[in-house]
């Protein structure tokens, strides 16, 4: 990077405008990553749930017919999504909303952040975002020791009771580190989301390398902030695996080990 990069990095950091719609951008990707990572988690759990449906010889015939078609929905919609860009879903939901007359634009119009577009995202990341974490929970459970769950049900428990509260909790527990990474890769992939129109932080940076003419220094700046989220989440999620593993925070930079001189007499 050359001096002149330099100063207009500085030249935009110093103008009001710009500044605002950077932090308009960081707080709407920062708002879409967290909303679109817990919901997709809700729907994730629903998703391995439908896909650990076991059907036996000995179910009556209306119980198999609500189980096949559940299971194999949870598989196709696993395979759909994880296999398609979101970028392409994202115009795919665009384009579907237009032909049944709804149009996300037109929504909220007078809010900076919460406009029409950012729930359309939302709904798009969701989804996305529900395949992946589908997978993860479904690892999760298959952790899960047999004697667990054996023991639960000798002690009366139904399956669904079983399910709901000794697996998953193991289950979400064991994958925190999984579920955080996904957050992680929320926060960077949420910018595609722009060719849709949320005003996320990369549509700001559009905007601003359009109006300033300073291509590189924006998108230098996005750089940085995007890198600074990503570090604060993965800290975060340090944080949280130390607490849930019982283990003392050490804030100590540097050790030094106490060494015993004996000197002899």
């Amino acid at each position: 990077m050359t001096m002149s990069t330099f100063s207009d990095i500085g030249a935009l950091l110093s103008r009001g405008e710009y500044v605002r719609w950077f932090l308009l951008g960081t707080l709407s990707t920062i708002l879409l990553s967290i909303l679109g990572t817990l919901l997709g988690l809700i729907l994730g759990v629903f998703l391995a749930f439908g896909k650990r449906i076991q059907i036996n010889n000995r179910d009556k015939w209306f119980t198999k017919a609500w189980k096949y078609p559940l299971k194999y929905l949870c598989v196709l919609y696993s395979v759909i999504i994880r296999g398609t860009p979101m970028m392409v879903q994202a115009m795919i939901f665009q384009f579907a909303c237009q032909n049944i007359g709804v149009n996300w634009s037109m929504m909220f119009t007078s809010n900076q952040i919460f406009n029409g577009w950012f729930f359309g995202g939302l709904i798009v990341l969701t989804f996305n975002t529900a395949a992946y974490m589908g997978e993860i929970v479904q690892s999760g459970l298959n952790g899960v020791g047999k004697d667990q769950t054996e023991g639960a049900r000798s002690l009366g428990m139904s399956e669904f009771k079983t399910l709901f509260l000794v697996e998953l909790p193991q289950a979400l527990k064991n994958a925190i580190p999984t579920i955080g990474n996904e957050w992680i890769v929320n926060i960077k992939d949420s910018s595609v989301l722009n060719i849709v129109g949320v005003t996320e932080l990369f549509f700001r940076a559009k905007d601003t390398a359009g109006q300033s003419y300073k291509i590189l220094a924006t998108y230098l700046i996005i750089a940085g902030i995007y890198l600074f989220l990503t570090l604060i989440t993965t800290l975060i999620l340090k944080l949280v695996s130390m607490k849930l593993s019982h283990k003392k925070l050490n804030f100590k930079l540097f050790h030094f080990r106490k060494e015993t001189v004996n000197n002899e007499q």
